[in-house]
């Protein structure tokens, strides 16, 4: 299967927008509406870059990594998820590896994420590419683990 690659500043422009949206809503169990939301919002306060992985076939958004800026010469990759049915292609190895060469490129030094012990595939990639657990926060759902990437 072929995927194409693309980065976007802020959020994808239709015929993506839906499909992205829906993608988020099903891997995350939240309402599209709910998810438009918060992206707008936090797009309002710094705006996003998203990688975005594409089935061209079918014109859908498989996989997405979303960050922004914390402060400058810090990254923080917020969001991310690939479609259950494309699991274990690379996809999300790739969307990680796109987005930190990008921040490489752009100057920043520290990338932060976080993530919850029920997304152990996420936990366990982040930790592969080279992070590092800093510290636990308690979040809305739970258990946050807060990792650290040095760029340089």
């Amino acid at each position: 299967m072929n995927i194409q690659y693309e980065r976007v500043a802020g959020l994808p422009a239709e015929p993506l927008a839906a499909s992205f949206l829906h993608l988020l809503s099903s891997v995350f169990s939240r309402p599209e509406a709910d998810l438009l939301a918060e992206l707008h919002y936090q797009h309002a306060r710094t705006p996003l870059l998203a990688e975005l992985a594409i089935d061209p076939l079918h014109e859908q958004v498989v996989g997405c990594k979303l960050g922004y800026e914390r402060k400058p010469g810090h990254f923080y990759s917020w969001l991310g998820c690939v479609d259950p049915t494309r699991r274990g292609q690379g996809i999300a190895s790739e969307l990680m590896r796109r987005q930190h060469d990008w921040c490489r490129d752009q100057g920043y030094h520290t990338i932060r994420t976080q993530t919850y012990n029920q997304w152990r595939e996420m936990l366990i990639l982040n930790l592969r590419f080279g992070f590092a657990i800093t510290g636990t926060l308690q979040g809305p759902h739970g258990l946050t683990i807060v990792l650290e990437k040095s760029l340089r």
